[in-house]
């Protein structure tokens, strides 16, 4: 058997304006632990803000978030308009504030958010070659939006936030609370979520509920 392929769908760098870098980097360790290969990639586009972490406030610069995402995939990395499901076998969206600013504009928009046209394109390439689909924290609206605005009503969770919970609702999902160290498995879809930094509080814990969830997605590969 050749060895499984995972797409990871990166939205920049940093848990403010980019993918939420533990939650990506434990993703990553999962994958490779289980004997698979990460296919990273990220739009080519520019960040909607970029943040100082430590300040917790805007920088007025700008930044790409390939460019930006390339820092943890250490240069190997793809441009997402690149990739078609037919390469890999799952995908998986790390969350962090850059899913819903640079994947999607939920952080503006919420449940009348738009979805990058290239992420998408992917997540319905997947979704119609029935390959499993993974996402984490925050990332679970994008599927909400997708899949919602496509007539599928898949189920996902984000923890127990109740107003992001009625936006996933409210974009044609179901939502069901999980804690951090469990994942939500919806067979039919192929679809499985974790909440991760929805709850923290720590990377101890976000970690088990992440290695859940690339285990139950590695299990749903055909």
């Amino acid at each position: 058997m050749s060895q499984r392929k995972v797409g990871v769908i990166l939205s920049g760098c940093g848990a403010s304006d980019g993918s939420e870098i533990h939650e990506a980097v434990l993703t990553l360790l999962e994958i490779s632990r289980a004997g698979a290969e990460p296919v990273i990639a990220a739009p080519d586009a520019p960040q909607r803000d970029v943040i100082d972490h430590r300040a917790r406030a805007p920088l007025g610069e700008t930044r790409n978030v390939l460019v930006e995402s390339a820092r943890i995939a250490r240069g190997k990395i793809r441009d997402i308009r690149e990739l078609r499901a037919a390469e890999i076998d799952a995908l998986v969206l790390p969350g962090g504030y850059g899913a819903a600013k640079n994947l999607s504009d939920f952080a503006i928009a919420g449940a009348e958010c738009a979805v990058h046209p290239e992420v998408e394109r992917l997540l319905l390439e997947m979704h119609a070659a029935k390959k499993p689909i993974g996402a984490i924290c925050i990332a679970p609206v994008i599927l909400a939006r997708v899949f919602g605005r496509a007539g599928t009503r898949i189920r996902v969770t984000i923890g127990d936030d109740a107003e992001t919970a009625a936006k996933i609702i409210a974009m044609g999902a179901a939502h069901e609370q999980r804690r951090v160290d469990e994942t939500l498995v919806d067979s039919e879809h192929r679809i499985v979520t974790t909440p991760a930094y929805m709850l923290g509080p720590t990377i101890a814990d976000v970690s088990r509920g992440i290695a859940k969830l690339v285990q139950d997605l590695l299990g749903m590969i055909r």
